[in-house]
């Protein structure tokens, strides 16, 4: 195959483009005669086509890889490996799948995001922990894991070489590797070195990190960090290292730059009051922090910063004192910054003596102020024996400070990293290391100083030795498969390194003018440019004479050699140092002062003063070489590990690819070089199964064979590929020369296609025939049935057209009478109008005559009346003028007597009789005024009611007008009634007959009416009380969820927190024993062991007893539960005697098997948290109370009205009635403790039971009468809605002839009637229930007799084996049977017929089991056989083979009951010297193997018994070390034993039955429901060992846990295999090519048991049945299997879920198909175990929901139905699968970008609220909180009998 064929029309290649440096294009027609036809897309979205012409072959533009290759993890899996090729497949991963790792090769390329990624987390460490590189998607922690397993396994150093220019993420990737190696070595926690580790970024950051215009939190300096390891693996100490620090920055930044990042947090610090000493403020205020311009950091709290570096600091050993040293100096740095240098006299400069800042230095440094103004202004020069003082010039005082600056930071610096590196260091000799380099990337700016020369060197060495390594890896690979091979070339960067560092080099050159008296910048670049000529790397640009051009391996850089001699000689004056050794400062004093042992990265150089000038000290460059050889050595020693950062764009957005930025970078790391490394070898590399499995297609049947599928292949490739030299045949595998792979999918393709179009052929044939044979089938039907259609409306017709003749003959005669009638009815009315009119206008004319008569008769009566008004008018006048004149008369006379004396005395008399009568009046109307103020009162009252009275009268005259008018219009209708009353006789005779008939249909309706009414009422009722009940049911349940929730919260913390101490306490005594043999001692010491108060500090995260009884009064049994919250910190602190760990579990001494003494505390604690939260679930039950009442009344209540304001009324009344009731309540309580006070007076007792006898019957009188004035209320409502339904508004005309009254009496006496019923009724359900009760309890005493009789026969047929299983069984049927008995009463009345009938059934089919099992026993006579499965499961229906046991032999006796000689006790007594005898033998030594063949829990009903027999004696110091040494026995046991399922799973059995024991004859009725009265008299009497019960539940948890992780220890190999990767269709899924970091990786792992694929799911599902056989065989409680399977297929649906995200060659439709497929062979075994109704295939909804989105249909229309579907898996993980599915064939469509947006958009929603759902993996190490239901024992005490195996003589029944 040549070249030239595959560039045909519809090839896509790649061309140059000056924005995207790479576009694609396609090909419009085959190349021919040197030109390549393209057709392509501009950067508008134009298409354009163009000509492109080539030389030759070689020349020809790259070609695009197969979409099915696209966006593969691995670079070199591509089939055309070129530049164009990598950049589009990381800006595929990067932009649209959000991946920002790839592999290239051995290379991780890793892109800065510029945003958080929730990819880092602890469940991301544990499931790439075990994994090759290969295996899991990309990730910094796949390398970590490589470096790590390579370490294990090749037991040598490594090394792990992160680079990458400024901004790219070097500095996360680096911490992110060290984080993974701090959490996987060693154990689950970080230890004290691991965090000290990781507390060293801070500091770092703070001190070594600033902003640049590329990074806001770049690294200024290289460091290589050494994590030491011991034998074991896990973290010992570490080592730094640190390369050039960048000192120039300390004193300059360039624009939108800042300093270090100490600075700012120390000014953030001061501006909050914070380290007032130092004298800092706003950071604008130094010079040393301003230039940039730039002091803040967008979400960047400078001030929190400063708080965590004060953390850390504290953390590594500095004290505070000492960090307020180190704050002292950064603060002198600022200050000095500040210091004003000032121009003197001549050449010499000054520093003010008012400088502030320069006294606030020598106080913060501890220095001598007038010696640091003379030596920052002046330098001595010695010549000779004399000694000078020179001024220096204001240029050299700035750049003598400057450097004094950047000396002292440097000084700080290195100081800070040795501190360090002393708190990391180890004690002993580190076993191995592993190296992580953060180190600067290739540089290249306009401006490029001596940093970057420095820099670019670094890269150059590492460059260097990353082709050396990658050749090698190439070579191995090819040797190891046996391969021919020629050596290939690539680009060796030696002669650019000798460049360098030879001699004559650049450094060495650079040196020497160091060392020159008047060496400058321009000699030295002048003697490079004589040098180095010679070497083809070194060149002198055009236009500059003062720089030089290198050619790096990455591009040619230019530098300008302006600063190379200062900078490599680092000088600082002498006298300055000696200023600060004189410091008062310790520190300060210190740094300057040390000896230098083993030089530091960076030294300065110190002017010299005396004789030893010609001894100059190394400078910068040469300390930077000797360090970076040093460092290539380490790196050579160790096995390398790379990881290139690249940063996607300069403007720091999250997710946007710039292709410009980033080629130039991967030409710069190595990437590129690495591909051109793999493309000229064989990148393609397949195992001849996957190429088989993939080509199968392109081969003929008979050329498989299956034997030999190395030769298989070999006929493929032949019948393929034509040139030998394209390919080779491995040992193991197939490899390819670039685009052979390409090549041969094309070939599949088009095979696949003409498969395609044959089978579309015949198909569409297939269809087509069957449609034209269908059509005309049809047709023939048609015709057919249209046929006959047609003579049907043919004869149709005919009817039609007679009908029509004889309908118009009889409809135009109906007309024509119509029209006579009409005619003679319209002259009969026109006569009658015309006489009326006539009539109306004769009537009109006479009214209008006597009208005319009536207007004369009045207008000649007001003439009259006017002319005699006017003759009366004159004469008045006239009458008015003569008396005028007479008056005027009159008056001169009186006029003239007036003037008379005697005239004035008959005037004084009559005033002195007018006085004496005022007088008298005066005193009249002063007696009036008191009455008149009384009056005025009065008046003011009248008044207002007065008014009132008016407003009354007002409206009463309204009321009297309206009647007025109302008996207007009835008066005008009367009389027109009247008047028209003789033409309308015949209308009301109708009426009065229609009146008569409507009545009736009135009352008939209404009778109807009523029926309905009360039909509907009744309808009502039950369906209100059934939507009552559901509502109220809703509601328990949401508040019963809510409190389930809640519980579970709390279980998980304390389980957790149980799990970690156990954790601890077990790490605990593995050092003890450690240190035991170290020492050699044999000696064992025990403490106290103080078990009975463990309860008060133990953190187990379950829900534990309790013992409130209130739990328990509901009919369903609740769960043991407990207490799940957290206690505090501070408590557990203050009592270390009430941990676990103060328990001595250790075993006893060798030869000391007799007794182990134990002091036991005297005095036990309380447990006020025991208390607290038995307080709390009280207040819970009365809550529940109060619900329960509520539902009761709720329940007896009518339907609710559908006035809104009677619902409020009934709402506020029932909140009444519960208050009343509480009232009632607490004065039932009062009472009640007034007479158990006087329990001695018989009448207070006597009274107080007639008074609740009375109070009974008024509540059941009261509940009766609201019920029936509920009744009526609604009655009145219905009727009245129905009136008004009926009549409308006028509703009263229901009662016009009172029928409402009568119907108000009727309805009386209905409801007496009713009533009477209702009392009736409920006294023929008293009866029945009476009767009922005591139909049970003859039946209960009917089967306690056939127990009876039994177990006596039982009893004389012998102790053998087969008997005692038939007692079990028995036992066990009866105990349902009572149980049944006990409970169904409980239930609702209207169901106790049913359940008695049921009863009885059941009854009689116990008897006949009764029957058929006395007579086996009868028929055997005592023959053994095998033990019934039932006996050791707690499912009396469980599958026989699942729990099959080999019969015990005859020796081992069996725990049976026999018939009691005398009435025991139910106990064991013992002699306490022989109580460590039994527990050696029930605990110690104890066999599973054993105890299996006893009954279940034997152990713990033995133990239980003997503590019943210490509180029948009231022994409390036996009974405390008979619990203590169960419980240390318990313990000692399961950690000896804790890698054995049987015995955990054994002890964990018995440690619950004897929990329940405990519980179930503590005496406490909430733990008595099911007993016996024998049960019951067997409770203890004077102990409470309710704390030991605690106790108890967290041995039980803690031993549950154990279980626990020894089944997911044992799943864990399986999950994937089984889930993932098990395939029933072999080949379906279809591999892909792959690249070197294929599924078997570069690290082959060796399991210890591999698990083969095909037989993994087998296997599986063989260890889970292992598991339910083992906790069934030791009598696990059924809701304890269910709580464990729940907790592993949890942990399967995690482990392979996290897997499934983690691999995108599992993300695709074929292993969707296959997961579910594997999946529901686990629902059936669920269903199979009958544990699928407790909800354990729950937990596997996240992978179910996983597997059936990669099989969904991914279009714009189903994005609501995979939105809705997905429920279970969070937005991430949605996300996440769709960006990495990829299509199992090219045939497939790709995920649209589109519809992941549409996706993310409608998920958003539920994002709000998914708050847990926020990371991508689920978390592995999550447990569900465990629950232990209580689980009472049907078995007596007193017939338990001891097995003679286990030889326990010293214990006697009692």
């Amino acid at each position: 195959m040549s070249v030239r064929e595959l560039y045909v029309k519809g090839a896509r290649v790649w061309i140059p483009d000056p924005d995207q440096v790479w576009r694609c294009a396609e090909l419009t027609k085959d190349y021919k005669n040197n030109i390549v036809a393209v057709v392509y897309d501009d950067a508008q979205g134009v298409e354009r086509t163009e000509d492109l012409v080539v030389k030759n072959d070689e020349e020809l533009p790259p070609l695009r890889n197969p979409d099915i290759l696209i966006g593969e993890n691995d670079l070199t899996s591509l089939s055309y490996l070129h530049e164009p090729a990598v950049l589009y497949n990381l800006q595929v991963r990067f932009c649209n799948q959000n991946a920002i790792y790839t592999y290239c090769g051995i290379v991780l390329v890793a892109i800065n995001p510029y945003d958080e990624m929730p990819i880092y987390g602890p469940d991301t460490i544990s499931a790439y922990r075990g994994h090759s590189m290969g295996d899991l998607d990309p990730h910094i922690f796949a390398v970590a894991e490589e470096a790590f397993t390579q370490m294990e396994r090749e037991n040598k150093d490594q090394s792990i070489i992160v680079s990458g220019e400024s901004g790219a993420g070097k500095t996360v990737s680096a911490k992110y590797a060290m984080r993974y190696f701090a959490t996987i070595s060693g154990s689950d926690s970080e230890t004290q070195i691991e965090k000290k580790i990781l507390a060293s970024n801070p500091i770092m950051e703070a001190i070594g990190n600033a902003k640049t215009t590329r990074n806001d939190n770049s690294s200024r300096f290289g460091k290589y960090i050494e994590l030491d390891f011991t034998p074991s693996y896990s973290i010992m100490g570490a080592n730094m290292r640190t390369y050039l620090l960048e000192k120039s920055r300390v004193v300059f930044q360039a624009p939108d730059e800042r300093n270090y990042h100490i600075f700012y947090q120390l000014c953030s610090a001061a501006e909050q009051g914070k380290l007032p000493h130092l004298k800092l403020s706003h950071q604008d205020n130094f010079h040393y922090l301003k230039q940039g311009s730039s002091p803040h950091i967008d979400g960047v709290d400078d001030a929190e910063d400063f708080i965590e570096t004060c953390k850390a600091f504290s953390l590594l050993g500095i004290n505070e004192g000492m960090q307020e040293q180190i704050f002292r100096i950064l603060a002198g740095i600022l200050h000095l910054g500040n210091v004003v240098l000032e121009e003197g006299n001549g050449d010499s400069s000054a520093i003010s003596t008012g400088d502030k800042s320069l006294k606030t230095v020598s106080e913060l440094l501890g220095i001598d102020l007038e010696d640091i103004r003379k030596w920052l202004c002046n330098r001595k020069i010695v010549s000779g024996r004399e000694v000078f003082t020179k001024p220096m010039t204001l240029t050299e005082a700035v750049f003598s400070r400057d450097a004094l600056s950047k000396h002292i930071y440097a000084k700080l610096f290195d100081w800070i990293v040795t501190q360090i590196n002393k708190c990391f260091a180890a004690k002993a000799k580190p076993y191995r290391f592993i190296g992580v380099l953060d180190i600067y990337g290739f540089e290249t700016f306009e401006i490029n100083s001596f940093e970057q020369f420095c820099i670019n060197y670094a890269n150059e060495k590492l460059q260097q030795q990353f082709n050396q390594h990658v050749f090698k890896l190439e070579q191995e690979e090819y040797v190891k498969e046996q391969i021919e091979w020629e050596f290939i070339n690539f680009y060796d960067n030696q002669p650019c390194i000798d460049l360098i560092e030879s001699k004559l080099g650049i450094l060495d050159l650079l040196d020497e003018e160091c060392r020159m008296p008047r060496g400058s910048d321009q000699s030295w670049v002048e003697k490079l440019y004589d040098k180095c000529k010679k070497w083809e790397h070194f060149s002198k640009p055009r236009l500059s004479n003062t720089s030089f051009l290198i050619a790096h391996f990455a591009d040619k850089v230019g530098y300008e050699c302006a600063g190379f001699l200062e900078k490599n000689r680092d000088t600082v004056s002498e006298e300055q140092i000696n200023i600060l050794k004189s410091s008062q400062i310790a520190l300060v004093h210190s740094l300057f002062t040390e000896k230098e042992k083993g030089a530091p990265p960076t030294k300065v150089k110190v002017l010299p003063t005396g004789s030893k000038s010609k001894q100059m000290k190394k400078t910068v460059g040469s300390q930077f070489r000797d360090s970076l050889n040093l460092l290539m050595m380490t790196l050579n020693s160790t096995t390398p590990h790379y990881v290139r950062c690249i940063k996607p764009n300069d403007e720091k957005m999250a997710f946007t690819f710039d292709p410009t930025r980033a080629i130039q970078q991967l030409r710069a790391c190595g990437v590129l070089e690495t591909v051109r490394i793999s493309a000229a070898g064989y990148p393609s590399r397949w195992t001849y199964n996957e190429f088989f499995c993939r080509y199968r297609v392109l081969c003929n049947s008979k050329d498989i064979k299956r034997n030999d599928m190395r030769l298989t292949c070999e006929k493929i490739i032949g019948n393929m590929i034509n040139d030998e030299d394209k390919f080779k045949f491995g040992r193991t595998k197939i490899f390819f020369r670039a685009g052979q792979v390409a090549y041969m999918e094309k070939l599949r393709a088009d095979r696949l296609s003409a498969c395609g179009v044959m089978i579309q052929k015949h198909v569409r044939m297939f269809l087509h025939r069957n449609r034209y044979r269908t059509m005309r089938k049809a047709a023939v039907t048609i015709q057919k049935y249209t046929r006959g259609l047609k003579a049907r409306r043919h004869v149709h017709h005919i009817r039609r057209t007679a009908a029509a003749i004889k309908i118009q003959a009889a409809i135009r005669g109906w007309v024509k009478r119509v029209q006579y009638k009409r005619l003679v009815y319209t002259v009969t009315q026109l006569q009658a109008h015309a006489r009326g009119a006539w009539a109306r206008e004769k009537y009109q004319h006479m009214r209008r005559v006597r009208a005319a008569i009536i207007i004369q008769k009045n207008v000649r009566m007001w003439q009259a009346v006017y002319h005699y008004k006017m003759a009366m008018r004159g004469m008045i006048t006239l009458q008015g003028l003569v008396r005028c004149f007479l008056a005027k008369k009159q008056l001169k006379k009186l006029k003239i007597e007036a003037r008379s004396v005697e005239h004035q005395r008959k005037l004084n008399k009559g005033l002195e009789n007018k006085i004496i009568s005022l007088q008298q009046k005066l005193t009249e109307a002063k007696l009036e005024v008191g009455n008149v103020k009384t009056y005025k009162e009065e008046i003011v009252t009248l008044k207002e009611q007065l008014s009132e009275m008016k407003g009354v009268e007002t409206q009463l005259k309204n009321s009297s007008n309206r009647v007025s008018e109302l008996e207007a219009m009835v008066a005008k209708l009367t009389q027109e009634v009247e008047a028209e009353r003789g033409e309308k006789m015949d209308v009301l005779s109708e009426k009065e007959r229609a009146e008569k008939e409507n009545r009736e249909l009135v009352e008939k309706l209404n009778a109807e009416n009523a029926k309905l009414t009360e039909e509907l009422m009744n309808a009502k009722k039950e369906e209100a009380k059934k939507e009552g009940e559901e509502l109220l049911k809703r509601k328990y349940e949401a508040e019963k969820q809510q409190m389930i929730m809640e519980y579970s919260e709390e279980k998980s913390s304390y389980q957790r927190l149980l799990k970690e101490f156990n954790r601890l306490e077990q790490k605990n005594e593995q050092l003890e024993e450690q240190m035991a043999k170290m020492t050699g001692g044999n000696s064992h010491k025990r403490t106290a062991s103080n078990v009975s108060n463990l309860s008060g500090a133990s953190d187990a995260p379950t829900e534990l007893v309790r013992d409130d009884a209130s739990e328990f009064n509901s009919i369903i049994v609740d769960d043991d539960v407990g207490y799940g919250s957290v206690r505090s910190r501070a408590s557990e602190a203050s009592d270390n005697s009430r941990n676990l760990e103060s328990i001595d579990w250790g075993s006893p001494q060798k030869g000391d098997t007799s007794e182990i003494r134990i002091p036991v505390p005297e005095k036990v604690e309380d447990i006020t948290l025991v208390l607290q939260l038995q307080n709390k679930v009280r207040e819970l039950e009365k809550e529940r109370r109060t619900m329960a009442k509520r539902i009761d009344q709720l329940e007896n209540s009518s339907s609710p009205l559908d006035d809104s304001q009677h619902a409020q009324e009934l709402i506020r009344l029932q909140e009444l009635e519960m208050e009343n009731a509480k009232l009632k309540d607490d004065l039932n309580r009062l009472r009640k403790s007034i007479a158990d006070s006087e329990p001695q007076n018989n009448r207070i007792q006597e009274f107080m039971k007639q008074f609740e006898a009375l109070q009974d019957e008024l509540e059941r009188r009261r509940e009766e009468c609201i019920q029936l004035r509920t009744v009526l209320a609604n009655r009145a409502h219905d009727l009245r809605s129905l009136t008004q339904s009926s009549y409308g508004k006028d509703v009263d005309i229901v009662n016009e002839d009172g029928e409402l009254a009568i119907a108000y009496q009727t309805q009386k006496q209905v409801n007496r009637q009713l009533e009477d019923e209702l009392k009736s009724e409920k006294q023929r359900h008293r009866e029945a229930e009476t009767e009922y009760k005591s139909e049970l309890d003859r039946l209960r005493r009917d089967n306690d007799r056939q127990q009876k009789l039994l177990a006596q026969n039982l009893t004389k047929g012998g102790g053998s084996q087969p008997e005692t299983l038939l007692q079990s069984e028995i036992m066990r049927l009866t105990s349902e049977n009572l149980l049944a008995v006990n409970i169904r009463p409980l239930q609702p009345p209207q169901n106790l017929q049913g359940q008695v009938d049921n009863l009885t059934e059941q009854l009689k089919k116990y008897k006949r089991s009764l029957k058929a099992y006395a007579k086996k026993i009868k028929e055997s006579g005592g023959t053994g056989s095998k033990r019934s499965s039932t006996h050791g499961s707690p499912y009396g229906g469980d599958p026989p083979d699942l729990l099959d046991v080999a019969a015990t032999t005859e020796g081992e006796a069996m725990p049976v009951i026999r018939k009691k000689e005398r009435d025991y006790m139910g106990m064991f007594e013992y002699d306490r010297r022989e109580e460590m005898q039994i527990i050696r033998v029930l605990i110690y030594e104890l066999k599973p193997r054993v105890a299996v063949t006893f009954l279940p829990g034997l152990p713990a009903y033995i133990l239980f018994m003997c503590i019943r027999h210490t509180d029948h004696i009231n022994d409390d110091e036996k009974v405390r070390s008979l619990l203590n040494n169960i419980v240390n026995g318990v313990k000692r046991v399961i950690k000896k034993r804790h890698e054995d399922l049987d015995s955990t799973v054994l002890w964990l059995s018995n440690t619950l039955r004897l929990l329940h024991n405990l519980k179930q004859y503590s005496g406490d009725k909430a733990f008595q429901a099911e007993n016996t009265v024998k049960q019951n008299e067997q409770s203890l009497k004077n102990f409470d060992l309710s704390e030991y019960r605690q106790v108890l539940s967290d041995i039980a948890v803690w031993i549950y846990n154990g279980v626990i992780k020894l089944m997911e220890e044992k799943v864990q190999p399986l999950i994937v295999p089984s889930i993932l990767e098990h395939e029933a269709i072999a080949g379906l899924s279809g591999n892909k090519p792959g690249g070197m970091r294929g599924r078997a990786g570069s690290v082959a792992r060796e399991l210890e048991s591999p698990v083969e694929p095909q037989k993994a799911l087998d296997l599986l599902l063989k260890e889970m049945t292992q598991f339910y056989r083992t906790l069934a065989m030791f009598g696990t409680d059924p809701e304890l299997i269910t709580q464990v399977f729940r907790q592993i297929f949890y942990f399967i649906c995690a482990g392979s879920l996290n897997n499934l995200l983690l691999r995108k060659d599992m993300c695709h439709w074929s292993k969707g198909m296959q997961i579910r497929y594997n999946l529901s062979h686990l629902e059936q075994w669920t269903r199979d175990m009958r544990l699928h109704e407790a909800g354990v295939t729950d937990t596997l909804a996240p992978i179910i929901q996983a597997a059936q989105l990669l099989q969904a249909r991914k279009t714009d229309d189903d994005v609501n139905s995979i939105c809705d579907m997905c429920d279970k898996l969070s937005v991430s993980q949605i996300i996440k699968i769709l960006n990495l599915y990829t299509p199992a064939d090219e045939f497939e469509e790709r995920v649209p970008i589109s519809f992941i947006h549409k996706i993310q958009n409608k998920l958003q929603e539920r994002a709000e609220g998914e708050q847990a759902q926020a990371t991508l993996l689920m978390n592995t190490k999550f447990a569900f909180p465990v629950r232990f239901p209580f689980n009472p024992s049907s078995i007596h005490l007193e017939d338990i009998e001891l097995p003679e195996s286990l030889n326990l003589v010293m214990l006697k029944k009692v």
